[in-house]
C-alpha cells in the first residue's frame, strides 16, 4: 500500500468515525462538510480516487442515495468530478488551505469547543450560535409566521425565534386577516406546508418557506401515554390534515391499536358514534370545544405541532443570509 493510498485510507476512517447519527445535524449534512474539511485540509489530496457510492455507504451504514446526492453536491461545488468508468475523484480545481492555516483553525476550533462547554453550551448549540453569527454592518431580517389559529402560530413563532439572529424579528399573522391586503415588508414568509401554496400566492416578492410540522414535546409525551387498549379518536379541524396528523398518531404511538378519524363538520351518525365511543380524544388547535363536551371517563388533549428543528438549523440559515446581502424590501404601492 502506497503512502499516498494509507492517508486516504486514514481520512475516511477518521471520517466513518466521526459522522454522529443522533446529532441534531443532518448526516447528509455531516458527510458533506467532513469530505469538504478533509479535501481543504489536503487530507483527501488532489487526484485521490474517493470510495465508490456503494462501497462508503457500507463503510458508513448509510443509504447509498444519501452518498450519492452527497457526491453529486460536491461535484457541483467543485470539490469532486466524476469519471465515466473510473470513479469520483477529488477534483485538481478543489480549493485546498495552506496547512499551517488550517492547523491552526482546528487548533481554534478546538479551543472553542473547550471554551463553550465550559460556558454549558454543547456542540449543537455552538453550531446554531456559529450559523446565525453575521458581519456587523449586516442589516436585520424581518421574519413572517404565517398559520391559521393565534395561539398555535405565535407558539410557532417562538419556536423559530432562537434560530434567528439578534435584531432579527418574527412576528405572527393569521393568513384569514391579512388575506385581503398582504403585508409586504418581510424579507422571508414561514408557513406550515399545508399553507404553502397559499403564501406564495400572497407574497410573490419574498422569500417563502414552507415549514415540515410535527407534534411538539407535550404532544408526544401524551400520544406515549395513551393505553394500548384504548379506542382512541383523532378530530382534525381541517380535511387536509387528516392523513398527516393520522400518521404521525401512529409514528408517536404505535402501541394504539384503535384508531379512528373524524373531520370537523361530520355531522354523520358515524361520526358522532366514534367520538361518543372514544376513550380518549386527540383534537386539532382550534377544536378545543369537544373538551367540555367530555363524558364521564372520557379523556382528551390538544394535538398541538412545533417546526421540525433539524429543518430549521439546516433551510433558514441560508435564507436568512442571503435576505442579509439584499436590500429591504419596502411596502409595496
Amino acid at each position: 500500500m502506497t503512502s499516498r493510498q494509507a492517508q486516504l485510507d486514514d481520512a475516511l476512517a477518521r471520517i466513518a468515525n466521526a459522522i454522529d447519527p443522533d446529532s441534531s445535524v443532518g448526516v447528509p449534512q455531516q458527510l458533506r462538510g467532513a469530505l469538504e474539511f478533509g479535501i481543504a485540509a489536503g487530507e483527501l489530496p488532489i487526484g485521490a480516487r474517493l470510495p465508490s457510492v456503494r462501497a462508503l455507504a457500507r463503510q458508513l451504514n448509510l443509504s447509498p442515495v444519501t452518498v450519492s446526492n452527497v457526491y453529486a453536491a460536491l461535484q457541483t461545488a467543485g470539490h469532486v468530478e466524476g469519471r465515466v468508468g473510473s470513479g469520483t475523484f477529488v477534483s485538481p480545481n478543489a480549493p485546498v488551505v495552506d496547512p499551517e492555516k488550517f492547523q491552526a483553525l482546528e487548533r481554534a476550533i478546538t479551543n472553542l469547543i473547550a471554551l463553550a462547554r465550559d460556558c454549558g453550551i454543547d456542540r449543537a448549540d455552538l453550531a446554531t450560535r456559529i450559523g446565525m453569527d453575521r458581519p456587523r454592518n449586516a442589516r436585520p431580517v424581518r421574519v413572517l409566521m404565517l398559520g391559521n389559529f393565534a395561539e398555535a402560530t405565535r407558539a410557532y413563532a417562538a419556536d423559530v425565534r432562537p434560530h434567528l439572529a439578534p435584531g432579527d424579528s418574527i412576528e405572527p399573522m393569521l393568513i384569514d386577516e391579512i388575506a385581503g391586503n398582504p403585508p409586504q415588508e418581510f424579507d422571508i414568509v414561514l408557513a406550515p406546508r399545508t399553507l404553502l401554496p397559499q403564501a406564495r400566492e400572497l407574497f410573490p416578492h419574498a422569500e417563502v418557506l414552507g415549514l415540515t410540522v410535527i407534534p411538539n414535546e407535550a404532544t408526544r409525551v401524551a400520544l406515549a401515554a395513551i393505553p394500548p387498549e384504548a379506542s382512541v379518536v383523532g378530530y382534525s379541524y381541517f380535511p387536509t390534515y387528516v392523513s398527516m396528523m393520522k400518521a404521525n398518531v401512529m409514528r408517536y404511538a404505535p402501541h394504539v391499536c384503535r384508531l379512528s378519524m373524524v373531520v370537523r363538520g361530520d355531522e354523520s351518525e358515524a361520526a358522532r358514534a366514534k367520538i361518543a365511543g372514544a376513550d380518549v380524544l386527540i383534537y386539532a388547535t382550534g377544536a378545543d370545544y369537544l373538551a367540555a363536551r367530555l363524558s364521564p371517563g372520557q379523556s382528551a388533549f390538544e394535538y398541538r405541532h412545533t417546526p421540525d428543528s433539524q429543518e430549521l438549523r439546516s433551510v433558514l440559515p441560508p435564507l436568512l443570509d442571503r435576505c442579509r446581502r439584499r436590500e429591504a424590501p419596502g411596502p409595496v404601492a
